[in-house]
């Protein structure tokens, strides 16, 4: 049966290409560098020296990267000088993995999981151990670190009772694949439960090492120069937080019936999107335009010195005038939480499993959820439980529960207050795992090298 997954791995090779120059259209990362996704023709140098063989950190996309970025923090501060190689899956990731490396760092794309492509990018970087973010299993990518004697952890592991049905339904080949690994670090007893159904070795219920991240303080800043400047205009900023295709419109169409019902009662509401893949900004802010909405994109906003390049310095200026206010930057996630008095929290008003809400309640921005938050369950009851969300059942509900935080400044105060609590409450994961990964590196020393 194995031999069939690599079969199949190997022939779906020339899709992948065809997906990968179909993406770089919107997004050109995809297209650079599409030779390491086949294990060949790698941008950074091959390791030859045994003390240069790296801790080897696999971080897929967006999300993940920001989870590395707090583990490799506390990696460094315990171990100056460590040498990272960080792997993605997508342009997203990789842009943002770019951010954390250092002299000694490279960085590659994820091998393509069959047994050659995985083989090679061994050969060449060599690392000494590997930590795999949240729920990245590859049954090659890891049986052939097995076989080479480089031991994975999975770190912030997760696995909802989604992903464990599907992984039972392929236990002949996913079972093993938990199994081979060196460790994994959960995030919740439940996680730990359900990763131990499917064989993974767990070694400790850590917590999430998202609670641990500290929003930029320029961006908070930047984001409550924004909160100011709508406030003078009479306005609370209302946001859909990283949000998928069909939520945008259930939005739009939630705020054409309340304006119907109230419009009055509407005006002092700025509205503001955030999607959460970059392909779809454009598709958005059409999608806006056809509701009837003006748009102003941050792209075209004025800039200050101390953002981005700092060629225009119109310091204080206010974002222009419109219906709908598009995020459409990276990075800029903690500028729009901390801008907003109340975030509906995408991914969850469809069966998407819900975003991270851990980056909004680090903000102090209060949150709406819709039903679904599977991807982030303990997450999302502690911050529920806690009074810093509300769980609503779809959309309108969740625009009406917004609606009402957002005006009720004594609710507001209380909510965002919580979020901090939350925060301050579950912070600690960074140094367990972060402990952990340097025992399991260490170890691996006394092992025979690949």
């Amino acid at each position: 049966m194995h031999a069939l997954y690599n079969l199949a791995a190997w022939m779906a090779q020339p899709l992948l290409r065809r997906k990968l120059a179909a993406r770089a259209r919107a997004e050109p990362l995809y297209g650079q560098w599409v030779a390491e996704r086949f294990g060949r023709a790698y941008a950074a140098p091959a390791v030859s020296r045994e003390d240069e063989r790296p801790l080897w950190i696999h971080a897929v996309s967006l999300g993940e990267t920001r989870a590395a970025a707090i583990l490799a923090q506390a990696l460094r501060a315990r171990r100056p000088g460590l040498r990272l190689l960080l792997t993605h899956g997508t342009a997203t990731g990789r842009a943002e993995g770019q951010k954390l490396l250092q002299a000694g760092d490279a960085q590659a794309w994820q091998p393509w999981d069959t047994p050659a492509a995985v083989a090679r990018f061994l050969a060449h970087f060599r690392p000494r151990a590997g930590v795999l973010m949240e729920t990245e299993i590859w049954p090659n990518l890891i049986a052939q670190s097995a076989a080479q004697g480089v031991p994975l952890a999975l770190a912030n592991a997760r696995l909802s009772e989604k992903s464990l049905r599907a992984a039972r339904r392929a236990a002949w080949l996913m079972r093993p694949a938990y199994a081979r690994l060196a460790a994994a670090w959960a995030q919740t007893d439940a996680d730990a439960a359900r990763l131990r159904q499917m064989g993974a070795p767990v070694a400790g219920v850590f917590g999430n090492l998202k609670f641990d991240a500290r929003p930029d303080p320029a961006l908070l800043a930047l984001g409550q120069r924004w909160r100011e400047q709508a406030r003078q205009a009479g306005r609370a900023i209302v946001m859909l937080a990283s949000s998928r295709d069909g939520e945008e419109a259930a939005f739009m169409q939630a705020i054409a019936q309340a304006r119907a019902a109230d419009a009055a009662g509407l005006a002092g509401i700025q509205w503001l999107i955030v999607p959460r893949h970059p392909q779809r900004f454009d598709e958005v802010a059409r999608l806006a335009q056809s509701h009837g909405l003006r748009v102003s994109r941050r792209s075209a906003w004025p800039q200050s010195a101390n953002e981005g390049t700092g060629a225009n310095e119109s310091t204080n200026a206010a974002p222009p005038a419109a219906d709908l206010w598009l995020g459409d930057s990276l990075g800029e996630m903690p500028a729009y939480y901390a801008a907003a008095r109340v975030a509906l929290l995408g991914a969850s008003f469809a069966p998407l499993g819900g975003q991270n809400l851990i980056e909004a309640a680090a903000c102090a921005c209060p949150v709406v959820m819709g039903p679904h938050t599977f991807n982030f369950a303990q997450a999302a009851e502690s911050a529920q439980a806690a009074g810093a969300a509300l769980r609503t059942p779809d959309m309108p509900a969740a625009l009406a529960a917004a609606l009402t935080l957002a005006r009720d400044e004594a609710a507001h105060e209380r909510a965002a207050q919580a979020a901090l609590a939350l925060i301050a409450a579950h912070r600690g994961a960074a140094d367990r795992t972060a402990e952990a990964v340097l025992t399991l590196m260490d170890e691996s020393q006394h092992q025979t090298p690949p």
